[in-house]
């Protein structure tokens, strides 16, 4: 193969390669952001929607998040010890469960807002840039889920 050949299993040409370096390399970034918040990664994607949605249940948050019900009931846990959420019965079906930002929870929201800015700023990115970036991954999301219901 010549230099001007292109091949196809080169490990840079792999999209799977980029997306799983840039994840690790993104949630690392946020985690020096996160950690005068008393979050990890996974813990503020919970928080965030739950502030965006108000309550949720473990199978609403598992959806929104794309985890499994058994990664995100851990991740709640740890939450509630912290005093950030408390889970309730579902006034709607008792059975159910509810998890909801506590007070703190609700003021650990104000402290989170100046989050998005410190990510652009250590991506050395514009908003316009990392909206396309999103619009681009979202793209990629969907065109792979779309892959698993055939």
């Amino acid at each position: 193969m010549t230099a001007d050949d292109h091949d196809p299993l080169a490990l840079e040409e792999q999209v799977c390669f980029g997306l799983a370096v840039a994840a690790r390399s993104v949630v690392a970034a946020y985690g020096a952001v996160l950690q005068p918040l008393g979050l990890t990664h996974p813990q503020y994607l919970v928080m965030l929607a739950l502030w965006q949605h108000g309550r949720a249940s473990v199978t609403d948050l598992s959806r929104l998040l794309h985890l499994e019900p058994g990664t995100v009931s851990p991740l709640v846990r740890r939450l509630e010890q912290a005093g950030f959420v408390e889970r309730s019965r579902a006034p709607r079906d008792r059975r159910a469960l509810e998890i909801v930002p506590t007070a703190r929870g609700a003021a650990l929201r104000e402290q989170a807002l100046t989050v998005p800015e410190q990510m652009l700023a250590r991506l050395g990115m514009s908003h316009t840039e990392l909206q396309q970036a999103n619009a681009l991954l979202h793209g990629i999301i969907g065109a792979a889920e779309a892959t698993l219901d055939r």
